[in-house]
């Protein structure tokens, strides 16, 4: 009867530990995008205000238990940074070419504040857009007049030549470039490649492709894969770029969210998209996937379950079984969660449904939303966030493509008056170096297991942690690297 009793009780401890994993999972990428594009208000503020601009989204996703910020640096071939290679962006002062006065420098200032957040920073960049509109005026300095045969005009826009070689090497030194200055945690793309198809309109690179298709080792009639291998060329290779930069700093794409319809293709998603990732952005992400180029895969998936073109269920499903072990980050709106009318004419709340499709897939481990701006004015899922799906904080997945060693634990751990400070032993290779440490709390007489991510208290930058509003715990502490690889944990208790 002992050893029934026993059982029985390893039994409900490990079951209760699995849901308990699976409502609040320890590690689980939980990203906020910040687009600057769409900003039209930084350029009537003043320095001070962009900057309490800024703190007050970042306060917002932290709070939220954030622990990715997705920050646009280059929304059109223009910087939100110190740049030779390019413009200042007209969405900081307004004016294309101009520093904002008094100067500061966005990139910098919101990696400092991530990181003193205990958030990563994911540097946007747009590779091929430079104008989103006719009345854009660009600056004197820009490249497109520097070099004009990098450019063509497609509907009302100007966009870097995919098929040009220069194109590609212009938008590699860029990138290497913020790569070796900033102290960046990951490259990020979103689902502009080839643009989205104009009506009536063949984007206009038939010069190119006749220069350059023979010696890429294309036919005649090979236009769509010379195109994808274009695309496929400079994701290689800015892979491999990032990495001889610095092997920590992550490669993540978010592409559209239908790859190829059925229809077409019988390898393809359940779906009747009017435009594709594959067919018309010339993006075959599966190809990214399958040769490791990318660290992770975030697929927009906007759409509700039960859209008539895009279901959410058919696609989540499909991108899981399609992930070829690339971390997989779901991207969602937070639009179309709380208030979605169904067939019925019905309004229906699907954020469960979503969120427990996510969790319950083992080939997923989070979600990016779409805008985190947006979350400051929808106080319903804000708070459903915070006080249900993201009601504690989180570590970062694991990317064992890159590294799975961990740091050496903390050492020297102390409690004095109200603050808990430790130091870490001397580390020469940097990507054993501690950059975050994670900060449990235990009851005194309670066992430490490090395990619980109800006990996951804080994410800090700085080896040291505010106690005094502790009494009678124990305070745990394990570092992370720059991948949030985890040391053993070490521990003092506050009596």
């Amino acid at each position: 009867m002992k050893s029934l009793n026993t059982f029985i009780l390893i039994f409900t401890l490990l079951v209760t530990q699995l849901l308990q994993s699976k409502e609040h999972p320890k590690r689980e990428f939980r990203g906020a995008w910040f687009p600057t594009v769409v900003n039209t208000t930084w350029r009537d503020m003043t320095t001070q205000e962009i900057k309490r601009d800024i703190i007050f989204y970042l306060d917002l996703f932290k709070n939220l238990n954030m622990n990715a910020v997705v920050f646009q640096v280059r929304p059109q071939a223009d910087a939100l940074y110190i740049s030779e290679l390019e413009p200042w962006s007209r969405f900081l002062t307004g004016t294309q070419g101009v520093a904002p006065e008094p100067f500061f420098d966005p990139a910098e200032f919101i990696i400092e504040e991530c990181h003193k957040r205990g958030m990563e920073m994911h540097a946007w960049f747009n590779p091929y857009r430079v104008s989103s509109g006719k009345k854009e005026v660009l600056s004197k300095d820009h490249i497109f007049f520097k070099n004009p045969s990098l450019f063509v005009f497609y509907g009302d826009q100007i966009y870097f030549d995919p098929g040009n070689p220069l194109s590609r090497e212009h938008t590699k030194k860029v990138i290497s470039d913020f790569v070796s200055r900033y102290d960046l945690d990951a490259v990020h793309f979103d689902d502009y490649f080839y643009p989205y198809r104009v009506k009536y309109e063949e984007f206009p690179d038939e010069q190119t492709f006749i220069l350059n298709h023979e010696k890429d080792g294309f036919g005649i009639f090979d236009k769509d894969n010379w195109r994808r291998n274009n695309v496929n060329l400079l994701v290689e290779e800015l892979s491999q770029t990032i990495k001889s930069i610095k092997p920590w700093v992550k490669f993540g794409i978010s592409p559209f969210g239908v790859w190829r319809n059925i229809g077409v293709d019988s390898s393809g998603s359940r779906s009747n998209a009017i435009q594709t990732n594959y067919d018309d952005l010339f993006a075959d992400v599966l190809e990214w996937t399958k040769k490791g180029w990318i660290d992770y895969n975030a697929p927009q998936l906007y759409w509700e379950i039960g859209h008539s073109r895009a279901d959410y269920l058919s696609l989540i499903e499909w991108w899981s079984k399609n992930n070829w072990g690339v971390n997989l980050y779901i991207g969602q709106s937070i639009w179309n969660q709380l208030e979605i009318k169904n067939k019925n004419g019905d309004i229906v709340n699907q954020l469960h449904r979503k969120m427990r499709m996510v969790r319950d897939n083992e080939k997923i481990q989070g979600n990016i939303w779409w805008s985190g701006l947006g979350l400051a004015n929808n106080k319903a899922l804000a708070d459903s966030l915070k006080f249900d799906y993201q009601k504690y904080p989180s570590l970062m997945p694991l990317y064992r493509n890159i590294d799975t060693i961990p740091p050496k634990p903390v050492i020297n751990i102390k409690y004095k008056k109200g603050l808990v400070t430790w130091d870490t032993e001397q580390e020469s290779d940097i990507m054993n170096k501690p950059f975050f440490y994670a900060v449990y709390l235990f009851d005194v007489n309670e066992p430490i297991d490090v395990t619980n991510s109800e006990k996951l208290k804080a994410i800090v930058n700085k080896p040291q942690y505010n106690t005094q509003k502790l009494k009678r715990c124990k305070v745990v502490i394990t570092a992370l690297d720059r991948l949030q690889n985890e040391s053993l944990p070490i521990s003092v208790t506050i009596r």
